[in-house]
């Protein structure tokens, strides 16, 4: 039976989001719950098939963090964020921010007490609330990626990465490493269209403040 391409990515997203719930083991005598903010910075690009030559767009993100731990290692983080996507054509001629409020829900797993490492994995999805070229200095392009305006600004995908926390009195100061990988395209990809796959590939680096609630 032909699995569409569409179905192969909602498959793996539901595979991501539960097989990164089923570590729950011993419960914490108390819950810990923390609210913070982060803040940080996003390189990335779109993977595009046929593709187009770039390098790695320079963008900001940054939003709200809560975070439930309940059981021993393992506990789960939602956040509210605004990231800045985009692309830049390795010509210097074509530049475009795409700017996304985006919602990761993700497993959280940590080792140690006061002083933690950290992997977070798990789906995520965005809305694109804006779009601008940042550098356009083709004449009269008649590229897709050029002319074309965001077809799809619903994404979806898939986030994980690492990082380290230090608590202080109840204050975390954590540095957060994350690659994130959109499983939608941003362009139509029906047979008629130019694009087969136009997909959001960034890497993240943030530094955040969570406060916990007692």
């Amino acid at each position: 039976m032909h699995i569409s391409a569409s179905m192969r990515k909602f498959h793996i997203l539901l595979f991501i989001f539960f097989s990164s719930s089923i570590f729950s083991q011993s419960h914490l005598e108390k819950p810990e719950i923390y609210i913070g903010a982060t803040f940080g910075v996003n390189e990335s690009m779109v993977m595009f098939k046929p593709m187009v030559a770039q390098g790695f767009l320079q963008g900001y993100n940054g939003g709200l963090v809560f975070r439930y731990v309940a059981d021993k290692n393992v506990g789960f983080q939602v956040e509210l964020n605004l990231s800045q996507r985009g692309w830049a054509e390795k010509t210097g001629l074509y530049t475009r921010q795409l700017n996304y409020i985006e919602f990761p829900f993700l497993t959280h797993f940590y080792f140690g007490n006061n002083s933690r490492f950290f992997f977070n994995i798990g789906p995520k999805i965005s809305y694109l609330i804006s779009e601008k070229d940042l550098i356009n200095n083709t004449t009269a392009s008649t590229e897709v990626q050029h002319i074309t305006k965001i077809q799809n600004p619903f994404d979806y995908g898939v986030s994980a990465g690492f990082g380290y926390l230090i608590n202080i009195k109840g204050n975390i100061i954590q540095l957060d490493t994350r690659a994130n990988y959109s499983l939608s395209d941003v362009f139509s990809n029906d047979t008629r269209d130019y694009f087969d796959t136009s997909n959001n590939l960034y890497l993240s680096v943030n530094l955040a403040w969570l406060l916990k609630i007692k």
